[in-house]
């Protein structure tokens, strides 16, 4: 993997109940490596392979100001790799589905590949814009679980936006 090795490269095959969980808590894990921003959401994100095995992962800001965790962690992976047909992708934010910073939202990133599922664990609140990322994804046909009870290591993560330091 490019960028850090953040050690975990697998875990358990993605599914309902405590898999999601395992693999939601490693995003919030990755999103306290990110630096700082007043501007931007500190959001972790894993692509595992139905076996799982991870194929990408990343964070916000790691390569970049400007990138977002889906992207970093999508780059990781050769885009014709055939696991991402049934391969689940792990953020720690709603997948967002507008940025000033770059031509494509993560949402529609995710479209550009054949990975088929996306968990999240935290709605994107409405601080820096109107996200409808799940929506968007939803309609294409992909499946969105959203993991509310995992969004307080989240909110913690982000706490210097929200004014609860």
């Amino acid at each position: 993997m490019k960028g850090t090795d953040m050690s975990c490269r697998s875990g358990p095959v993605p599914g309902e109940g405590e898999a999601d969980a395992y693999w939601l808590r490693r995003t919030v894990e990755l999103s306290g490596h990110c630096p700082p921003s007043e501007t931007a959401f500190s959001v972790g994100a894993v692509v595992v392979a139905a076996d799982g095995t991870v194929l990408g992962q990343g964070y916000s800001r790691r390569d970049d100001p400007h990138d977002h965790a889906e992207e970093v962690a999508l780059r990781e992976i050769e885009a014709d790799d055939p696991r991402l047909v049934e391969a689940t992708i792990y953020t720690s934010l709603e997948p967002c589905s507008f940025r000033s910073s770059r031509p494509r939202a993560c949402s529609t990133l995710i479209l550009t590949t054949p990975v088929p599922r996306v968990v999240f664990a935290w709605r994107e609140p409405e601080l820096f814009v109107d996200c409808d990322g799940a929506e968007r994804l939803r309609a294409a046909g992909r499946t969105v679980i959203e993991r509310p009870d995992l969004a307080g290591g989240v909110r913690a993560a982000n706490a210097h936006l929200l004014g609860t330091l």
